[in-house]
């Protein structure tokens, strides 16, 4: 597949399967053995990733995100996105908390014949926390 292929697979796996929650597609976009790193554990298949995104859909269920960048070549490419959402629903053994958050983050995308095989995700997990309430930024009073 081309890296423009892998570009616009990769803009749906967030238009699609994140903002629109529509778990069907990730046959058409990720392999079966598909690997997820993230800051919170490791996930493996559809399985795995199935499980993580109805988690943090269940967490944080109005969670949108927006791609800022979306960079390719050969078999990999980079997005670089912005999640904002509600705790509404258990996060991390966090109970709800009802604020927002924001989060910037970027993945890292390995692609096999356009679907992603493997996917390396950095966010500031401390600065959510934060902003949910639940541990203090540097400074602040208890």
């Amino acid at each position: 597949m081309s890296t423009e292929q892998n570009k616009a697979n990769g803009q749906r796996i967030y238009e699609e399967v994140w903002n629109a929650g529509n778990l069907a597609v990730a046959q058409d976009l990720f392999t079966p053995n598909y690997l997820l790193h993230v800051p919170t554990g490791t996930f493996r298949g559809l399985e795995g990733l199935k499980q993580y995104v109805t988690g943090m859909r269940s967490a944080f269920p109005d969670i949108h995100i927006t791609v800022e960048d979306n960079i390719a070549e050969g078999d990999k490419s980079v997005i670089r996105w912005t999640a904002r959402g509600t705790h509404l629903g258990a996060f991390q053994g966090i109970p709800p908390t009802g604020r927002q958050g924001t989060v910037t983050a970027m993945t890292l995308f390995r692609w096999a014949n356009g679907k992603a095989e493997e996917a390396w995700t950095e966010y500031d997990l401390l600065s959510l926390l934060q902003q949910l309430g639940v541990m203090l930024a540097p400074g602040q009073a208890s």
